[in-house]
């Protein structure tokens, strides 16, 4: 999967989950702070994520930007490919 694909379906998750306009989910964008994402709208995104990419996120500290959030998935399906 590419990292456009990833974000991309991010993204769709993101925009599904807050209810945000999908051109203001951009890589910068800070989840809480630019997408106005609570803790529940967080603790969605993050369930249907790993619904979506059959991964785990346990610890979502690091986790600031929709980048990270990308970058974060992306690690995972790497680990589960090597």
């Amino acid at each position: 999967m590419t990292d456009n694909e990833i974000f991309d379906k991010v993204k769709e998750i993101i925009v599904d989950q807050t209810g945000e306009d999908e051109a203001d989910v951009k890589l910068e964008a800070d989840i809480k702070d630019d997408l106005n994402a609570d803790s529940l709208d967080i603790f969605e995104v993050i369930n249907e994520l790993e619904d979506e990419f059959d991964i785990k996120i346990e610890n979502e500290e690091g986790i600031k930007t929709v980048g990270d959030l990308v970058d974060f998935v992306k690690a995972q399906l790497a680990t589960e490919e090597g």
